[in-house]
């Protein structure tokens, strides 16, 4: 009885350190990433993985003074009011990551562009906030 402890405690730490090494499996790089396959939702990770990609367009659409205070580098701006005035200005021939501050503009407006013929189009979740906390670039 008196070993059956310590011999239960070494069990136990050595399960625990066999389990400890195995990390979760890395972000796709963005060449293995399908542009064209993306899911409705994408992360702030995929998002940035692609956004250079020449068949990525990404698309804010906050209002101006919240664009002014900060957005990704290369990013389109129309506003969400604005949307439909614009349709000519989205392409349909390219994948479209609409953003916006939290993710809740950029989905509506998701939704609105599928219900009208654009099939590409994909909301990244968590907006420009989750963005700046994955620590990713933002220019004024």
């Amino acid at each position: 009885m008196k070993h059956l402890i310590p011999l239960t405690l070494i069990i136990f730490t050595l399960a625990l350190t066999a389990c400890a090494g195995q990390a979760g499996p890395e972000p796709a790089a963005p060449s293995n990433i399908d542009v064209a396959n993306l899911p409705a939702d994408v992360d702030v990770k995929t998002a940035a993985a692609v956004q250079d990609n020449p068949d990525v367009v990404m698309i804010d659409v906050r209002e101006q003074w919240e664009y002014d205070e900060g957005h990704i580098p290369g990013i389109t701006l129309i506003p969400m009011g604005e949307v439909t005035n614009r349709l000519d200005e989205i392409p349909k021939d390219k994948t479209v990551i609409l953003t916006c501050r939290s993710g809740n503009r950029s989905g509506q407006v998701t939704d609105f562009l599928r219900n009208n013929g654009f099939d590409n189009v994909h909301n990244m979740t968590g907006g420009i906030v989750a963005w700046e906390n994955a620590g990713l670039a933002v220019e004024q």
